[in-house]
Formats: structure tokens, C-alpha cells, sequence
């Protein structure tokens, strides 16, 4: 496989060092011209992640994404998904043929409220047996001092999931293989969703107790969404048999790492966006004032709006999130929210 990267933030970077570091040549999609000479002097990303050093001699580095796309048979997207339509918005049904998309995309596109498979089918007439997702829990910081971390790879097409896999799998990557392309990627929406609850918690200055509730609560109320979008293999402790033929490990289900353990390190991790953005919130920041300061749009935020949207056709029972939705985007303020949330925590 010949991979090519699309994106230059944490994920991207990450993802970028763990297939260098299997000595795999990355073209590499960065937008500004500065950054790709830095990189190329310096052998770091002076904007994301500079830990996570890389041997230049394997990275083709472009800011040409139609360039990137013509030389790569395999590319991992990891913009953030608010400007993944922009960053494509120059290419062709044609720039797409015969290649695998890996999405690293962890939201819905704004405006949109679409998971990206759907919106290179629509635009692209992408195939989605060709689209696969990878998926946390990973955090890109953690990923940059080469501590054990675990990364989900979902397609429909399993064999060529697991190869793929193989080529991310590292000393301090273990690697997990599932065909639940659609489940694991809406449940890294309501995941980020949740977090950025959690950090209003924390801003609001709730304390552990509550917040073993809300996450129960809130995995709960996720699961119930998914079930009613029709996904399988969420009920705890059940599994279609004892292992998964192909990679040998128990058939997944909503208590796998992607799932529960990606909501659970998303929630409590400092090194969560969506829980830092959460906390802001919490602290009595607005939305503005943050994303001035900070520089920082969390996926959660764009993430509320769609679920939002998109529940009104699924009409699942989801408080806890569409109250998240209401502080964010229709000015309830944080405690007055959380109240609500405490009657319906069980």
C-alpha cells in the first residue's frame, strides 16, 4: 500500500509518525508552504505534536492535494471535519478511482450532518466498500511519546480492514479490526459530544461522583441512539460467537475499546479537546470568546447541531445530549442545563 496523509494537525501527525515508523513512504498533504519546510529542516511539525520526530527521507510532502491523491493508492483523512469539504472541493469523481479512503475523521460534516462516507458517495460516487474508519481510544499526545495506545479499524470489507491495520500496528500500537463502519463512527460523534459535557461538569465544578454517573449514564444513552439507528453489537457481554475468525479476537461489541473506552479516556483525559473546550464552557466562557482565545473549535461543538438534526428523524431518547445542544447553541446556560441533567440521571 502507498499511503497518503490528508491533513497536518495532532491526528494526522500521529498517524503520519506511526507508518514512518514502519518505514513506510508517506505523501503528505500540509497547506502551508511554511510548515512543509520546517518539517522538511527540522523533521518535526512546529504546529502540532513537534514531539513526534520523523525520518524526512520517508515523507513526500505536498501542499497539492490533487498531487498527494495521484500518488497514493491508500489516504488517511484526518482534517478536521468541518473543513473537510473545503479541503476537497477542488477534486474530481475521477481523482477518487481505485483508491481506499481511511477516515480519521472523529464528526459529522457541519451544514451537512453527514458522516464523510456518505459525502464522497454523493459527491464522488465513492464506493463504501472501499471506505474504512479508524478510530480511537488514542490520543495523539500519547501517540507522540510512544505509550501504548489502541486504534479500531472498521470496513466492510474485513480482510482488507486487517491489512490495513497491520501496516498502523506498532510496539505501542495494538491494533483491532471490526466491520461496524457505520456504529464506530457515530459513536465517535456522541463520544465527543459527551466529553465536552463532561468538561462543563468539571467547569461547573461537579466532582468524580457525578461524573461516574453522567458517563454511565451517557453510555447508556448512547448505546439506545445506536440501537435505534440500527446498529448491532452493543449489548454488554454479548458476542455472535467466541472469537472473530479473521483476527481471532471476540466478535465486537459496545463495551469494545472503540465504543465505551474511547467515550471513557474522551470524558476524563486532559488531554481531551472536547472536555477542555467543555470546561471553558462551564467556567462561563462563550463559545466566541474560546474559540478566539484558544484557537480551538472542538468536534463536539459542531457535533451537538448535528445529532441534533439528525434525531429528529431517529428520534432516540437523548437528554444528556440534546441539553448539551441547548447550552451551546440556544444560550441555556451551563447550571441551568446541568439541572435538567441531574433528573434524568439514573
Amino acid at each position: 500500500m502507498t499511503f497518503g496523509m490528508i491533513g497536518s494537525g495532532s491526528w494526522a501527525t500521529a498517524l503520519t509518525k506511526m507508518l514512518t515508523d514502519n518505514k513506510h513512504i508517506v505523501n503528505w498533504w500540509v497547506r502551508k508552504e511554511e510548515t512543509i519546510q520546517h518539517i522538511k529542516e527540522k523533521g518535526f511539525n512546529p504546529n502540532y505534536l513537534s514531539a513526534a520526530k520523523f525520518d524526512t527521507s520517508l515523507l513526500v510532502i505536498s501542499s497539492d492535494i490533487k498531487e498527494v491523491i495521484k500518488n497514493s493508492d491508500t489516504l488517511v483523512v484526518a482534517v478536521p471535519s468541518a473543513y473537510a469539504a473545503a479541503a476537497f472541493e477542488k477534486l474530481e469523481a475521477k481523482d477518487w478511482e481505485g483508491k481506499k479512503v481511511i477516515s480519521a475523521i472523529k464528526g459529522l460534516l457541519p451544514g451537512k450532518d453527514i458522516l464523510l462516507n456518505y459525502y464522497l458517495q454523493q459527491e464522488f460516487d465513492f464506493p463504501l466498500d472501499n471506505y474504512f474508519a479508524v478510530l480511537g481510544p488514542c490520543h495523539a499526545e500519547e501517540v507522540a511519546q510512544e505509550k501504548l495506545s489502541y486504534l479500531t479499524f472498521s470496513g466492510n470489507d474485513i480482510i482488507t480492514a486487517s491489512e490495513i491495520a497491520s501496516h498502523f500496528t506498532t510496539p505501542y500500537i495494538s491494533t483491532i479490526v471490526n466491520h461496524d463502519i457505520l456504529g464506530v463512527q457515530y459513536a465517535a460523534v456522541l463520544k465527543n459530544i459527551y466529553a465536552l459535557g463532561a468538561g462543563i461538569a468539571h467547569g461547573l465544578d461537579y466532582g468524580d461522583n457525578f461524573l461516574s454517573v453522567y458517563i454511565a449514564n451517557a453510555a447508556d444513552e448512547m448505546a439506545g441512539f445506536l440501537k435505534k439507528f440500527g446498529v448491532e453489537h452493543i449489548t454488554v457481554g454479548e458476542h455472535d460467537s467466541e472469537e472473530d475468525p479473521i483476527t481471532h479476537r471476540k466478535t465486537p461489541n459496545y463495551a469494545a475499546s472503540v465504543y465505551l473506552g474511547d467515550l471513557l479516556v474522551t470524558c476524563y483525559s486532559l488531554y481531551s479537546r472536547n472536555r477542555s473546550f467543555g470546561a471553558l464552557i462551564g467556567q462561563g466562557k462563550s463559545v466566541d470568546t474560546i474559540i478566539k482565545e484558544t484557537n480551538m473549535v472542538a468536534e463536539g461543538y459542531n457535533a451537538t447541531k448535528c445529532i441534533y438534526n439528525i434525531n429528529k428523524a431517529v428520534d432516540a431518547a437523548i437528554p444528556i445530549a440534546e441539553t448539551i445542544y441547548k447550552i451551546l447553541w440556544e444560550n441555556v446556560k451551563p447550571h441551568e442545563g446541568f439541572k435538567r441533567i441531574e433528573q434524568v440521571l439514573v
